[in-house]
């Protein structure tokens, strides 16, 4: 994980985490070589934008450790559908299919703010401790540079509520789920904003639609 290994998490609460996540009973998701999938792909210094999702999809086969991301040939979560529904909208494109390593490969951080989940039981590990590496990686993220902060419900808003200062461009809309993306997220654009944002900095836009 290069430098996001240095936060104190790693030494202070990941040994016990870790021995908790072995002991546990039934399949873990993602994979073990895929739990730090989103800290592996964009190092901290290569952070430019950071969307927060909430646990991994808990349906084998579908997370791949980044928020939001399934691995190639996987169908679409309803919620991704949502999100390639609006970036069509705002941008008249969208990627081939829902792996979106290539997001983070350009400085999107793609962070659940719980990195494992038991199959079939979604939200079964948010209360494991995971809160803390988030926080860490967050405030690491935000003290090397201005952030665009893409944050989709109350969940995401809240565990971003510690990022503050007007150098960070904050999008806060309604989630994409399709119990919410109404109330809010249809519409917001939030793909060609953090692209004006990033061009008024002076830095490349992100091609969201890379893959395609």
């Amino acid at each position: 994980m290069g430098d996001w290994g240095a936060l104190p998490f790693f030494a202070r609460d990941w040994p016990a985490l870790s021995a908790r996540l072995r002991g546990a009973p039934g399949v873990v998701l993602p994979p073990a070589d895929r739990r730090f999938a989103a800290l592996a792909l964009t190092p901290p210094q290569e952070v430019r934008a950071v969307i927060l999702g909430q646990d991994p999809y808990p349906t084998p086969g579908h997370a791949n450790g980044l928020a939001f991301s399934v691995a190639p040939g996987v169908a679409l979560p309803r919620s991704l559908a949502n999100i390639y529904r609006e970036m069509e909208a705002d941008l008249g494109a969208r990627p081939r299919d829902g792996d979106l390593t290539h997001w983070a490969r350009q400085g999107v951080l793609l962070l659940n703010t719980a990195l494992s989940v038991p199959a079939g039981g979604a939200g079964g590990h948010a209360r494991w401790g995971w809160d803390r590496l988030v926080a860490e990686v967050l405030a690491d993220a935000a003290a090397r540079r201005p952030l665009a902060l893409v944050l989709w419900g109350a969940h995401a808003q809240k565990v971003a509520a510690s990022v503050t200062g007007a150098q960070h461009l904050r999008i806060e809309t309604a989630h994409p789920s399709p119990l919410s993306a109404r109330r809010g997220f249809f519409g917001s654009r939030p793909f060609s904003r953090v692209n004006d944002w990033l061009a008024a900095r002076g830095e490349a836009p992100i091609d969201w639609v890379a893959s395609a």
